[in-house]
């Protein structure tokens, strides 16, 4: 699998990939500087209350023949920064929306559809 991360430089610049993200949970770990329970707890509740689906959001593959790992896709990192309180989930919203701020001024408009039939069912 080609993927691209997401990191924080040590001066908190966040660089986001424009390519295919999928982070691991270790990945993610040392992204939000939290423990594992902290980040699967935050996952679980994502998923709870609906905003993601697994489905689509993350998949888990190979590492080398006798080893697998779960990837996050793009959508699930943003929707952690969002529901942690770290210094990185801090510095991953402060650039999402910077971004999305930049968008606008530059003519882009942004439609989202929050169409639940468009979005497989997840429990």
């Amino acid at each position: 699998m080609k993927r691209a991360i997401i990191t924080i430089s040590e001066s908190g610049n966040v660089n986001i990939p424009s390519g295919n993200v999928w982070m691991s949970e270790v990945e993610l770990m040392e992204l939000f500087e939290v423990i594992a329970p902290t980040l699967r707890a935050a996952i679980k509740a994502i998923y709870k209350s609906g905003t993601l689906c697994p489905v689509i959001t993350q998949r888990c593959d190979t590492i080398t023949p006798t080893s697998w790992a779960t990837f996050y896709n793009l959508e699930a990192v943003i929707a952690l920064a969002f529901r942690l309180n770290t210094y990185g989930a801090s510095r991953i919203r402060q650039k999402v929306l910077e971004a999305l701020c930049q968008r606008k001024e530059n003519g882009i408009c942004w439609i989202m559809s929050w169409n639940n039939n468009a979005i497989p069912h997840c429990n």
